[in-house]
């Protein structure tokens, strides 16, 4: 019942379901894919063409969502945008690519599967049942059209029908399970010494000819970027004076164009049915329903029989139950007869595109409508209206501030005047923005514009955030420049002390090795170096407490004979080495019929299916080919979500 789900989540949990079967068309759609005119290609996939608004709206609904995921953990600053632009036009391509071959390759998914994977997802139930309504709103609440959406999730399972016809056919045999058990959970005996940077910082000493030299080996990192200081004034919907109450009369001619949607609530009804498909001979479905529809007269249980016999997967464990419906929420013939019936009366046989219903009336709710008089409707409507005033003046006065900057462009005194407005400074900004109105996008994008740089006039009126908006100009400038030596030695000589502490703890650290390499004892080589050996025992690959790069060594280096070590060297994160030494290798013992067998078994089958999987798009990208055609304009990183 596509119509009904379309008409019956609300709240966060929909982008959980958006990022899970939206793909990336949830970004733009797929008809987007046909749009063009002005807009440039910047991919060509087959014989499809992504568009550069198609990468920036997918670019910018990602962010959102990243934004979304980490909450209070998300920093703009570790945002590698140039990375998550490759991700995004990697996404558009391999669905377009995979949407082209699944369709070439005759995947289908039909109504009755659609309907089964809407009406599974929980994000889009309500009291564990799928919701008609709670589903359409939930589609309205993020901007998606409800026919484009399911297209999109029909393409979305024919994707995973070949899917799964590549991973299912996957296997791993005993012996391969064998050996990954093996593998994965051998333990090695560990010794290893330390070499610490940070304890070579006193040895290190520095002469002003090796600060200069670095500093004109590396002048380009150490430029200053351009910046701006702002002049604005500043436009808040929160300054304008509240409207005066209005009369009663016109509340009235407000309340009756807000009452159908605002103040009434129409009749609901509770029902429960049976829906018998129509199949391959539809008398045969009719006579089930109307054998049905006699044993219900005669008494039988109307949600044990619906239980027993319905063909709707999503009400019929439900003894049938498909919650409160409205007028207008499903097909026409189905909601004729609901809303046809008396509480408690059951249906004759209904018949829609869907199949044959039999319909029974649980319980109805009766529309109302608050009055007119009622006062909390007046307050609202009070509060309707002064906002709807307010909303209106901003915009005059708005308007007002644009022409005032536009016929004054080399000063903001006339439009502050004008408007009893204050021209305010900001502080030193540069691209990547700043505080105070440096950090609203539409800012940030229009501050270093050649009109506000060059040309030194006023800016429209841009969005600033929290209902206001500003009018910028060029206050002062500076244009990106060479830091002087004097200016960063002190951050040469930070640099150069780390450079050459590593370097010696690791020379230190290559020094024992070789001895050890060459029958010295580690711990005796090590002792000569003034530091201990520490030996942890038996390790596995994913031992706590052990640096990952110490055990990433230890599993690298070869098996040991008996009485002797193989030796190697880590070097860690932190710019600290570490000689690694490895004396014994314990296998574990082999119980094909454990559980933690049948895990490793069950993990290296899914490595296997994923890596057939990958191969198989391989060769999928040699049948549709991926071409770029130019470079996406650079995406501007959405603004956060208040």
């Amino acid at each position: 019942m596509l119509q009904a789900i379309r008409e019956k989540v609300v709240g966060w949990v929909i982008w959980v379901v958006l990022v899970l079967v939206g793909i990336p068309f949830a970004f733009w759609g797929v008809d987007s894919f046909f749009l063009g005119g002005g807009d440039p290609v910047v991919a060509k996939v087959g014989d499809q063409k992504i568009y550069q608004s198609q990468f920036r709206n997918a670019f910018e609904n990602r962010y959102q969502q990243l934004q979304q995921m980490m909450g209070e953990n998300f920093r703009p600053e570790m945002f590698d945008k140039k990375r998550f632009e490759k991700i995004v036009m990697d996404d558009l391509t391999q669905e377009s690519m995979m949407r082209q071959y699944t369709h070439e390759a005759g995947y289908r998914a039909n109504d009755a599967v659609l309907l089964d994977a809407i009406g599974a997802i929980p994000a889009f139930q309500k009291d564990g049942k799928f919701d008609a309504e709670t589903y359409n709103q939930a589609l309205k609440n993020v901007g998606r059209n409800v026919a484009t959406f399911e297209k999109d999730l029909r393409n979305s399972i024919e994707q995973d029908q070949l899917r799964e016809s590549v991973i299912e056919t996957a296997f791993v045999t005993p012996a391969e399970a064998q050996a990954a058990y093996k593998l994965q959970n051998q333990e090695r005996w560990l010794s290893y010494a330390l070499f610490e940077a940070s304890k070579y910082r006193d040895k290190v000493s520095l002469t002003d000819e090796q600060v200069k030299a670095k500093y004109e080996t590396a002048k380009s990192q150490y430029m200053a970027p351009e910046r701006i200081k702002l002049a604005y004034v500043e436009l808040s919907a929160d300054s304008l004076p509240k409207a005066v109450p209005p009369t009663d009369e016109v509340l009235k001619v407000l309340y009756d164009a807000e009452k159908d949607s605002r103040y009434t609530t129409t009749e609901e009804r509770k029902a429960r049915h049976i829906l018998i498909n129509l199949g391959t001979d539809k008398n045969l479905s009719q006579k089930k329903i109307v054998d049905l529809a006699t044993k219900l007269k005669a008494g039988a249980d109307f949600a044990q029989t619906a239980q027993a016999n319905s063909d709707d997967s999503g009400s019929k464990a439900q003894g049938g139950d498909m919650g409160w419906i409205r007028k207008g929420q499903m097909v026409a013939e189905f909601e004729q007869a609901l809303f046809g019936l008396k509480l408690g009366e059951l249906s004759e046989p209904v018949e829609t595109q869907f199949g044959w219903h039999l319909i029974k009336l649980d319980e109805i709710k009766p529309g109302s409508t608050k009055p007119f008089e009622n006062a909390e409707v007046k307050a609202e409507l009070i509060a309707l209206f002064q906002t709807r005033e307010s909303q209106k003046r901003f915009a005059e006065v708005q308007e007002k501030l644009e022409t005032l900057a536009f016929e004054n462009p080399a000063s903001l005194d006339v439009p502050a005047k004008e408007l009893g407005l204050t021209v305010l400074t900001t502080d030193w900004l540069t691209r990547a923005g700043g505080s105070g109105i440096g950090s609203a996008e539409e800012v940030k994008k229009a501050m270093f514009m050649p009109e506000i740089v060059k040309d030194n006039e006023n800016s429209k009126p841009l969005p600033a955030g929290n209902g206001k908006v500003v009018v910028i100009r060029k206050a002062e400038y500076e244009a990106p420049r060479q830091r002087t030596l004097e200016e960063v030695s002190a951050e040469l000589r930070a640099t150069l002390v780390d450079e050459l502490s590593r370097a010696q703890a690791a020379a230190d650290a290559k020094s024992v090795l070789v001895a050890a390499q060459g029958g010295t004892a580690l711990a005796e080589a090590v002792k000569a170096k003034g530091l201990e050996l520490a030996s942890p025992g038996l390790v596995k690959r994913d031992t706590a407490g052990t640096d990952r790069a110490i055990l990433e060594a230890l599993f690298k280096l070869k098996r040991p004979a008996a009485g002797v070590s193989s030796f190697g060297q880590a070097s860690l994160a932190n710019g600290n080495v570490a000689v690694v030494a490895l004396t014994a290798v314990q296998e574990p013992e082999w119980n094909a019929e454990a559980s933690d067998a049948s895990t490793a078994k069950a993990r290296l089958r899914d490595l296997r299916a994923g890596a057939e999987f990958n191969g198989y798009k391989q060769a999928i990208g040699k049948e549709i080919a991926v071409k770029l055609i130019e470079q996406p304009a650079e995406a501007e990183e959405p603004k956060p979500e208040s």
